[in-house]
């Protein structure tokens, strides 16, 4: 089991890192994730880093267990591998508030033959967006997907 995620803004959007094989790669995407944000950069970057080896290789749904016992969390974002090796660092953003759950046929038969989706990759720069947003219930997970999507690379760069 995965340590608890403890002494969390709410309003920090918090990264998970579970790569740790290239240094370089995860100190730019932390550069990154700090610049302040907003039309004139008025706005400081709020991230909690959980940045500890016991996490290396955790797979997204060992992190998802761990992040649902925050019950104010809406997502998480993953520094994996992938994000690490890619051009613009695009993280695996996660629904936190989703869980798997045996729905009945009869009343849900459009969401079992389309689920909505529950991760997409996001650049730094639109991490900060997306928490804020989801925190506040102001755009659902989904429509973050879909504009991801909606990109030849799938990842989600503004909103």
């Amino acid at each position: 089991m995965l340590p608890d995620i403890t002494g969390r803004d709410e309003y920090a959007a918090l990264i998970v890192r579970t790569a740790y094989d290239d240094e370089q790669s995860w100190l730019a995407l932390l550069d990154e994730l700090g610049r302040p944000r907003g039309d004139g950069g008025e706005s400081e970057a709020l991230v909690h880093v959980v940045d500890d080896p016991v996490w290396a290789g955790a797979a997204p749904a060992d992190v998802l267990a761990a992040a649902r016992r925050d019950e104010d969390l809406a997502v998480v974002f993953l520094a994996d591998a992938t994000a690490l090796r890619s051009a613009p660092h695009a993280l695996l953003a996660l629904d936190v508030g989703y869980e798997d759950e045996v729905l009945d046929p009869e009343y849900y038969r459009e969401l079992i033959e389309s689920p909505p989706a529950r991760e997409f990759r996001t650049v730094p720069a639109a991490v900060h967006d997306v928490h804020a947003n989801l925190q506040l219930a102001n755009v659902g997970f989904d429509e973050f997907a879909k504009e991801a999507a909606a990109h030849p690379d799938r990842v989600l760069r503004s909103f």
